[in-house]
């Protein structure tokens, strides 16, 4: 309990500081101890040595006198005393017993469950726990109540405090925890781990076999007979005079019932129930669908129905990709299995792969197929000796010579055309070889007769052929220059039938010799250089070598060595063909000088020419002209004679075109400039 005392002065001040104090016990037994107060609350408890020997059978009634005092408790403050009554009852607030629920019970709801119950001062009561809001409540009489259906798969049991508090809110002792459990009740049925098991068992497995486990699940209590499964087999389709399976009513695992399944279907579907409480009737029950595949093993190997296939005659020019038989071996295994499917292989004589099997899988036959040209004159006879084998592994038998078969083949001889080795000959010459020389020889292969020789496309005539050795000969000397590629086609036939016959191609490379000497090209007579000589003045001249690059390559042009030619004229390089000559000396007489030049192939042995070039050196005007006429050289005419027989002859032309004439003879034609003539331009003089 809590004593409350008031005092009227400032409660800001000592004044109405107030201090409790228990100033007697009666009756002081069994200690004068019993109690205590908190000084500055006024609470009342028992003290540690009460709370031990307090008993109702020894004293039911306790007197308390209370002092309260002002003043801090100081002894100059006032105070006052009263009685508090204190009954001991026999303590309610002690632990609840477990409740025990049914799930799933039927309404009405609320549900009184328990009840807690304080024994002392009035309290308010409250829950705490982890569940749902509002599933449980507590009454204002410690009642505890249900307010719906419970799930035990969803929560087989809960854990509840139950508080009693005063008003104010604080605790008046330990809470109480009531543990509330969820009975189980039927209400889920076996789930199977699938609707539906695909199994596979093979058509030689023994009896007992185990084919399939099923597993299922119960969300009821694991304690009870809830979850007592039982298992059963309720139809088999196709069905069977005999049950060919059987099922474990505790395990679940499907065994095979029947000796054998070899001549049995090659699938079946089982419908398999699971039902609760052990099988009764009022248990819940599911099932599921099994499909059993009964596999055909491979006990039967492939046998031929005949082991000897032939003899076939080819000839020997059949064409790759002939069929020259088809053989079958039969296989009494389940059709279009692994265990019926055949493969054939040659076992010997096609060690040079000339014939290949090729299987057809629909109808489990073998095509034998040419895979290369035959040659009778390399072999004459084959004979294959073929084996049949399953793809997949033969169980509990072997394979004995009903599966081994041979196959003869005659290869026909055939008259065949000559087979050239190659189908292009390429052969090199030099052109200065003389007539006759054996440029390569051609052989052919004919195995059935003789060949000949012969050429065609030669249109010059260069070669022959031998059209017996097949040798290619020189009928003249070649020339490089004419000709540096040349190209025929030789022919190789059969002389026992000239249709037969093949060719190939012959391309004869002629290897240029240096046999030419460099010429000069152009026309240079109407060039001219000027004097005094004028600053990068040149007559440029060129020269050509028919003679191939090897030995044409780069031109050497050179003065002949004579000190006055060296002396009075240069020769500078332009390019592999071209150079530019000019005047060393300053100045030249006005007259046409023979220049003496030499030119020079790049070839081994080395060839050269030697010219003598007519140059004319002339005064120039400002515009690079000549302006007076040069000295001649000896036996050319003047330009002067030849306007004079030219006048002699046309006499009769009338006074106008003389005068013409002679204004012609006297007045020398413009020339062009030295830009146009020579690349180098000649820069005006005054």
């Amino acid at each position: 309990m809590q004593v409350h005392a008031t005092d009227l002065d400032d409660p800001n001040t000592a004044n109405a500081d107030l201090r409790y104090s228990l100033v007697d016990q009666s009756p002081r037994i069994p200690s004068s101890k019993m109690f205590q107060i908190d000084d500055l609350t006024g609470e009342v408890s028992l003290t540690k040595e009460g709370a031990s020997t307090l008993n109702s059978e020894v004293c039911s009634l306790y007197n308390l006198t209370v002092m309260v005092k002002d003043m801090g408790g100081k002894p100059t403050g006032y105070f006052s005393t009263g009685t508090s009554k204190v009954d001991v009852t026999e303590n309610t607030w002690t632990a609840l017993q477990p409740v025990h629920l049914q799930e799933n019970l039927p309404g009405p709801y609320p549900k009184a469950i328990s009840q807690a119950q304080w024994s002392g001062s009035q309290v308010e009561y409250s829950l705490e726990g982890d569940f749902p809001d509002m599933l449980f409540y507590i009454g204002k009489e410690g009642v505890i109540y249900l307010t719906g259906p419970l799930d035990r798969e969803e929560r087989p049991e809960f854990q509840i405090k139950v508080f009693a508090e005063r008003p104010d809110g604080r605790v008046m002792a330990e809470p109480l925890e009531l543990l509330v459990m969820v009975g189980d009740k039927n209400d889920n049925k076996p789930i199977f781990s699938q609707t539906e098991y695909h199994v596979v068992i093979t058509e030689h497995a023994t009896q007992g076999t185990e084919i399939i486990k099923v597993q299922t699940t119960d969300a009821d209590d694991p304690n009870t007979e809830h979850v007592n499964i039982s298992y059963k087999i309720v139809s088999q389709t196709p069905e069977s005079p005999e049950p060919l399976f059987q099922v474990n009513q505790k395990s679940g695992a499907i065994i095979l019932e029947a000796e054998s399944l070899e001549k049995a279907a090659s699938q079946y579907t089982l419908k398999l129930t699971a039902v609760d409480l052990g099988g009764k009737e009022e248990g819940l029950s599911s099932s599921c669908t099994i499909i059993v595949d009964v596999v055909d093993e491979n006990n039967k190997p492939p046998v031929f129905s005949i082991n000897k296939f032939g003899p076939f005659h080819i000839p020997e020019d059949a064409k790759v990709g002939l069929l020259v038989t088809t053989i079958t071996a039969s296989d009494e295994d389940k059709p279009s299995t692994d265990g019926w499917f055949v493969d054939y292989t040659i076992g010997s004589g096609n060690e040079e792969e000339t014939f290949r099997l090729l299987t057809d899988r629909q109808t489990n036959e073998a095509s034998l197929i040419l895979q290369k040209m035959l040659d009778y004159e390399h072999v004459q006879e084959y004979v294959l000796v073929l084996s049949a084998r399953n793809v997949e592994a033969l169980v509990g038998g072997v394979y004995g010579p009903e599966s081994t078969a041979t196959v003869s083949i005659q290869v026909e001889n055939v008259n065949e055309m000559p087979i050239l080795p190659k189908s292009h000959y390429e052969v090199t010459v030099s052109e200065e070889e003389q007539a006759g020389q054996i440029l390569l020889k051609i052989q052919a292969i004919d195995p059935d007769s003789t060949i000949r020789y012969s050429l065609k496309g030669d249109t010059k005539n260069y070669f022959t052929i031998d059209e017996d050795t097949g040798e290619i000969k020189t009928v003249q000397v070649l020339d490089r220059e004419e000709d540096s590629t040349y190209t025929m086609e030789v022919v190789a036939e059969d002389r026992e039938n000239a249709s037969l016959l093949s060719s190939a191609v012959v391309t004869v490379h002629i290897q240029d010799v240096n046999d030419n000497t460099p010429v000069l090209v152009g026309d240079y007579s109407w060039k001219y250089l000027c004097t005094p000589k004028w600053e990068d003045q040149a007559l440029a001249i060129a020269s050509n070598d028919n003679d191939g690059p090897q030995h044409s390559g780069v031109l050497h042009f050179a003065l002949k060595p004579d000190p006055t030619i060296r002396r009075n004229w240069k020769l500078t390089p332009i390019n592999g063909t071209h150079a530019n000559l000019s005047m060393q000396t300053s100045y030249l007489t006005p007259e046409v000088y023979m220049v003496p030049i030499i030119i020079s192939d790049s070839g081994s042995p080395t060839k050269n020419t030697h010219i003598n070039l007519p140059v004319t050196v002339c005064q120039c005007n400002i515009r690079g002209n000549c302006r007076t006429a040069v000295k001649e050289l000896q036996g050319m005419p003047t330009v002067q004679s030849a306007v004079g027989i030219l006048l002699g002859t046309l006499g009769v032309i009338g006074f106008i075109l003389i005068i013409v004439f002679a204004k012609l003879s006297y007045q020398k034609p413009k020339p062009q400039s030295i830009s146009n003539q020579d690349r180098v331009p000649l820069k005006s003089s005054v």
